[in-house]
């Protein structure tokens, strides 16, 4: 990890960033995946406790003592859990850097991940976020660029319809990958990396997101101020199914979410739509469920949506932006 001639003395290439919230052994693997990419580059690993206290502290320091990683990893110690926007705004906070790669503490970075996605920045100064290939832990390629939701996907959402799906397909949110690069709106970011300009010029994450859609309203802001998203093949990531939080397993059983998912929703909606917009999603979400049991009528299940959603979705509905909802820890 030494500094290249071009590297400002006190500005790094490249900052990673990994917020440790009680998965101690899981960000130790990733920044230790990290580190191994980062041969021959002025790059640092940034690790931000989210208030774990559970040991984790003590365990990740233990560990850069240890390994003698003082030099290039950091521990910073947040006094509440800021959720995934407030622990990366630490995180890119803790040192000038470049670049800032976002990373969950679920994800390892695979050999050459960095040489990859920095040639290609280096390549493309209009770009300022580069969203790498990620792939599951058994070698499913996971999808990880997208289109902004809008009302017409929440019709989408709500009737999970083949047909009806086919028909409004250019406004379905999950993209196909690889995805063409002009239908790329917002990319995950489970790893994701930044150009620092782009923070400069539109500020920092909205910690009024606690967890979800804080990435698509981020990109959002970038693509409004004329940052381009580019996906990078060659650059590989990879994401472990639920390592580090319940939604995504929760969703795919159909049971009920947190409620900081909907009110993360209601707040993307509004800020994206304004209240007419988060209105008409909330009632085309509604009306697909409508198209949805009328599959009875030619003989088939309706599918079943999560648990209470036909509620949960007005969370937050009369103060959008609203904290309530943030769990306490």
């Amino acid at each position: 990890m030494k500094q290249t001639s071009d590297t400002p003395a006190n500005t790094a290439r490249i900052v990673v960033s990994i917020i440790n919230y009680k998965t101690a052994d899981l960000t130790i693997q990733c920044a230790e995946s990290a580190i191994a990419t980062l041969s021959e580059i002025n790059g640092h690993v940034v690790i931000v406790d989210n208030f774990s206290d559970d040991g984790s502290v003590v365990k990740i320091s233990n560990w850069i003592e240890e390994q003698n990683l003082s030099e290039h990893v950091h521990l910073v110690q947040s006094p509440t859990n800021t959720g995934f926007s407030g622990g990366h705004n630490l995180g890119m906070q803790a040192i000038r850097s470049e670049y800032y790669l976002l990373l969950n503490s679920d994800a390892i970075l695979q050999p050459g991940f960095t040489q990859e996605i920095l040639l290609r920045a280096s390549k493309e100064p209009k770009s300022g976020l580069f969203a790498p290939r990620i792939d599951y832990d058994n070698g499913e390629q996971q999808i990880s660029c997208f289109r902004f939701p809008s009302p017409t996907s929440e019709i989408i959402r709500g009737a999970e319809s083949g047909p009806l799906t086919r028909l409004l397909q250019r406004r379905r949110v999950a993209l196909d990958m690889p995805p063409e690069p002009d239908q790329i709106e917002w990319a995950s970011f489970a790893c994701i990396l930044i150009r620092a300009e782009v923070i400069d010029q539109v500020g920092l994450m909205d910690e009024g997101y606690f967890l979800y859609f804080e990435d698509v309203e981020f990109c959002w802001r970038a693509r409004q101020a004329g940052w381009r998203i580019r996906y990078i093949q060659e650059a590989r990531a990879v994401h472990f199914r639920g390592g580090s939080g319940p939604v995504k397993s929760l969703a795919k059983e159909k049971k009920r979410l947190p409620a900081y998912f909907y009110a993360s929703r209601t707040r993307l909606f509004y800020q994206m739509y304004g209240t007419g917009g988060l209105l008409l999603a909330n009632l085309a979400w509604v009306f697909g469920r409508a198209i949805a049991v009328l599959r009875v009528l030619a003989g088939k299940k309706i599918p079943s949506s999560n648990e209470q959603e036909h509620r949960d979705l007005w969370t937050n509905f009369f103060s959008p932006l609203g904290d309530d909802y943030k769990p306490k820890t």
